[in-house]
């Protein structure tokens, strides 16, 4: 178990890839690996071993290459097909268009957390883990971080440290979150599981919405992750079939365009909402999903993330004081977080705009209703109207930054 560091200048809760891509980012601007401290309470074996499946834009792969945590085991999505339900109209985004190799990458989570974690290691930035952040309390000239063992619940286990600044970068899930200013319960749940079809079309990822929310077949190593989001007790529906009567259902949703849905992993869910506040104190800032908790459609959450980081650590790097990268004394740290939130709020604006107004307008009317024909016809006007269409792709892509 790595030890505990006492004083640092800049303290991150939260070691997944927004954590940890804004550690690796602050020491390329200069500030010191032992002024950075790391905390998660996972440890790091249970961070790799995550097999979630993530969505990452070519805007992420250029960050994460900036933080020296790439390449990655991806499978890369070089088309995305966009399409409603029982409607006509259909839009195509093709990675050619652009003259990119790629317009985003799947992964798995622990793919991602692995080179992260060697880049870390390397840079002498150290991870206390498995570790629970039991308080932060707030001081005019910093900020103290009480924390114990995760595995531990004697208080007599409980240690503390001092920060100048704090970032909450453990955001959890949306069931789990306080509810912040922007708050909305889809009355969704995401289903997700791993999916073999028998006419898999290399690179391409479909995006398809119904009357219950989007469904999402995202290419991933033989075959595709799911992600198909639907009302609850529909969801507890679909988690009750066996194995047959699944591949049937997501075949009537989808389609044929895959050919026979051949294979299914186990399901997983979880429930869908925003959750989201821009926030700091004078000592505090919340970014990724610990600032804002999206749906997941257009798969823009760690992305968005993301570019938290490179923003946040660039801000940092710019407005401190130059002496302050080699000393734990701040100087105007509150200067610097609301530079940052000034910085970040168009992106973060748009960005949780686009994901709520597709989330809501999907699967607000019932399906083949005439507000439901309309969003079809909208798709395909999309593949029509090319500004308009390089616009969205350019924010999916790389958001404002």
């Amino acid at each position: 178990m790595d030890q505990i560091i006492n004083d640092v200048d800049i303290a991150i809760c939260g070691a997944g890839p927004v954590g940890q891509t804004l550690a690796l980012l602050l020491h390329q601007q200069g500030f010191k690996a032992d002024r950075i401290a790391l905390f998660d309470g996972k440890t790091a074996e249970q961070a790799e071993q995550d097999a979630r499946s993530i969505a990452l834009s070519y805007g992420s792969r250029q960050i994460l290459e900036s933080a020296k945590a790439w390449p990655i085991k991806v499978t890369a999505i070089s088309e995305i097909h966009v399409s409603r339900r029982g409607h006509f109209g259909r839009s195509l985004m093709r990675a050619s268009d652009y003259d990119l190799p790629a317009l985003g990458y799947v992964a798995r989570y622990g793919d991602i957390i692995h080179p992260l974690q060697q880049a870390i290691t390397q840079s002498g930035i150290t991870i206390t883990r498995p570790h629970t952040i039991t308080a932060i309390d707030e001081m005019p000239d910093h900020v103290r971080l009480s924390l114990r063992p995760a595995d531990s619940m004697d208080t007599q286990a409980i240690s503390h440290i001092s920060a100048g600044i704090v970032i909450q970068a453990e955001g959890g899930t949306f069931c789990d979150q306080q509810q912040r200013t922007q708050h909305h319960d889809y009355q969704q749940t995401a289903l997700i599981a791993h999916v073999n079809t028998d006419a898999q079309i290399a690179g391409r990822a479909f995006e398809r919405f119904t009357e219950q929310g989007p469904l999402a077949l995202l290419p991933q190593e033989d075959g595709y992750a799911l992600v198909w989001c639907v009302r609850p007790e529909q969801a507890s529906h679909l988690l009750a079939l066996d194995d047959a009567a699944f591949r049937q259902a997501l075949q009537t949703a989808f389609g044929n365009r895959l050919g026979n849905v051949i294979k299914t992993s186990a399901r997983l869910s979880y429930p869908l909402g925003l959750n989201a506040q821009a926030q700091a104190t004078a000592r505090t800032v919340a970014i990724g999903n610990a600032a804002q908790t999206l749906h997941p459609v257009a798969g823009q959450g760690l992305n968005l993330g993301l570019r938290d980081s490179l923003v946040l650590a660039r801000t940092l790097a710019r407005t401190l004081a130059q002496h302050t990268k080699d000393s734990a004394a701040m100087t105007d740290p509150a200067a610097a977080l609301q530079a940052y939130l000034a910085e970040r709020q168009a992106d973060r604006k748009l960005t949780i705009r686009i994901t709520d107004s597709m989330a809501r307008a999907f699967a607000s009317s019932p399906d083949g209703s005439f507000n439901q024909a309309l969003l079809g016809l909208g798709l395909g006007a999309l593949d029509l109207i090319k500004p308009a269409k390089k616009m969205l792709a350019e924010q999916m892509m790389y958001g404002w930054r």
